[in-house]
Formats: C-alpha cells, sequence, structure tokens
C-alpha cells in the first residue's frame, strides 16, 4: 500500500537574495518524507483564492517572516505577503486544528515587534544560514520516528544545489521560482532523500 504522505506550504520569500534558503526549506521538508508545496507550483486565476486553497490541502505550513525590512525599489516597502499569508493560516488553523503552524525567523526577538499579535508564539530561529533551517524544520516537526541529521540534510542540499543549473537548463528557464522548476526541485530533493536515507 502506497504511504500518503503529509504537505507543508512553504511560505516564504521568493527571490535570487533568498536562493540558498529556498533550496534549504526544499531539502529538509523533503528529508522528512513531507511533501513541500507553494503558490509557485497551483495554477489559477486569483492569487489569493490560490494561496487559501493551498493552505487548506496542507497539513503544516512553514511561515518565514525573515524579510521584513524594506527594500531597496522606489517606494520603498516592506513585504507584507508573507505576514499576509500567515494569517490566512491562523484563520484556517482555528476553525480546523489539525493544520499546524511554524513561523521562521532569522533574528531573535524581532517578531515581538514586527508582529506583536503573535507574542506567546516562539518563531525557530535559523539565523539566516541552510544549516539554521535544517536544524529548525527538524525542531518544528519532532517526530517519534528516527529524523535525518543535519549533516545528512546538508549532503542532499548541497547536490540540489550543484544541480539546480541542470534542472534550470531541462526546464529552461531563467528562475529557481516558477511552478516548473520548483516541481522538478522538489522531485529531485525527494530521490535525494532516497539516495541518502533510504525509503521509507
Amino acid at each position: 500500500m502506497t504511504k500518503i504522505r503529509k504537505s507543508v506550504f512553504l511560505n516564504i520569500p521568493y527571490d535570487p537574495q533568498f536562493t540558498r534558503q529556498y533550496l534549504a526549506y526544499i531539502t529538509a521538508v523533503s528529508a522528512l518524507s513531507l511533501v513541500p508545496e507553494a503558490t509557485l507550483g497551483i495554477a489559477g486565476n486569483r492569487r489569493l483564492d490560490r494561496i487559501a486553497s493551498l493552505i487548506e490541502r496542507c497539513a503544516f505550513s512553514i511561515h518565514d517572516l525573515s524579510r521584513v525590512q524594506l527594500d531597496r525599489q522606489v517606494p520603498r516597502t516592506p513585504r507584507f505577503n508573507m505576514p499576509f499569508e500567515l494569517g490566512l493560516a491562523v484563520a484556517w488553523a482555528q476553525a480546523h486544528p489539525q493544520h499546524k503552524w511554524f513561523v521562521f525567523e532569522s533574528m531573535r526577538r524581532r517578531l515581538n515587534k514586527s508582529l506583536s499579535d503573535l507574542d506567546g508564539t516562539d518563531p525557530y530561529i535559523h539565523s539566516g544560514t541552510v544549516r539554521g533551517i535544517m536544524r529548525e524544520v527538524c525542531n518544528a516537526f519532532v517526530s517519534p520516528v528516527k529524523q535525518p541529521t543535519v549533516p545528512q540534510m546538508m549532503q542532499m542540499y548541497r547536490e540540489l544545489r550543484r544541480d539546480s543549473p541542470r534542472i534550470l537548463k531541462n526546464a529552461g528557464a531563467h528562475s529557481l521560482f516558477t511552478a516548473r522548476v520548483f516541481s522538478d526541485l522538489c522531485l529531485a530533493a525527494a530521490a535525494l532523500r532516497s539516495k541518502y536515507l533510504g525509503s521509507d
């Protein structure tokens, strides 16, 4: 009988400065035998409808609020997408407690200032590093069954990062942040899980 894997909605920035962290989240979630999902990977017209639908069909959601600073383009504005999508997930979880959500940040105590309504929520602090993301994803998804080690996950990450130019080329894409490339990265990460950690 085929095991149904649980999905994790990744609410993270889609920009070149976040590439290493983006690949780290895909790797870490895949290493735990979970399926990464993102708005990049679904079709539809209204973005808000797509986001809500995706959150609703995922068992878990990760919300990375580490990019709350002003951007460099005029007019300089903060990123509100990630906190907004977190709000959608919190509302969904209140009505459907089986959905579990996690907040990730790069700096300690910043969440208390940037989103004080979440006072009492302990964010997972990854310090902006790949290894930090691996560590904190493991902390969020603690399980009684054996989990991969951070060094094993780092091996997977390094191979996925090395393979990403080939994935881009095969997709005929110039950015890792497209639906096809995201799907191919997730498939590659799942294959690396089997290679380094064995099948479930």
